[in-house]
């Protein structure tokens, strides 16, 4: 299952599920340094930082985004 972290409650992260559902996860149990909109792999009990689809995503908002700030 693939998430995004769409923002931290206190010692909680809320995870955005791609079937568009909400995860709510302790905050130590993510990887270290970790920040909001960052992609993850969630199996089982493990969960992983995805960096490639990180920064796609990124690149693909910059993308999207290029013609705002001109």
């Amino acid at each position: 299952m693939k998430g995004i972290i769409d923002r931290f409650e206190g010692s909680k992260a809320i995870i955005e599920l791609e079937n568009k559902t909400k995860l709510e996860i302790k905050r130590d149990e993510l990887p270290l340094r970790v920040k909001e909109g960052d992609c993850l792999i969630i199996k089982e009990d493990k969960i992983i930082f995805d960096k490639e689809a990180t920064n796609n995503r990124k690149k693909y908002i910059e993308e999207l985004t290029k013609d705002l700030w001109e």
